[in-house]
């Protein structure tokens, strides 16, 4: 199943790449977000920690996912 993923990120964001990293081990294809660049993303989608995963148009997470839970949201 194909899903529409992207990552809410901000320019300093270290916990972002270790996100990025997980879905590149899941071969998942993801857009990033700068949500300092489209700030309408945190209007949408208000998360007060980056990384933001979303999922299908839907927040699923904040911070650094579990990899299962996040296995378990794409599967």
């Amino acid at each position: 199943m194909n899903h529409k993923i992207e990552i809410l990120t901000t320019p300093s964001c270290g916990n972002c790449k270790v996100v990025e990293q997980m879905l590149d081990e899941m071969n998942m294809l993801y857009d990033i977000i700068d949500v300092t660049e489209k700030p309408e993303y945190l209007e949408k989608y208000p998360i007060f920690t980056a990384p933001g995963v979303v999922i299908d148009d839907k927040l699923e997470f904040t911070g650094i996912p579990k990899k299962q839970e996040l296995l378990e949201k794409l599967s």
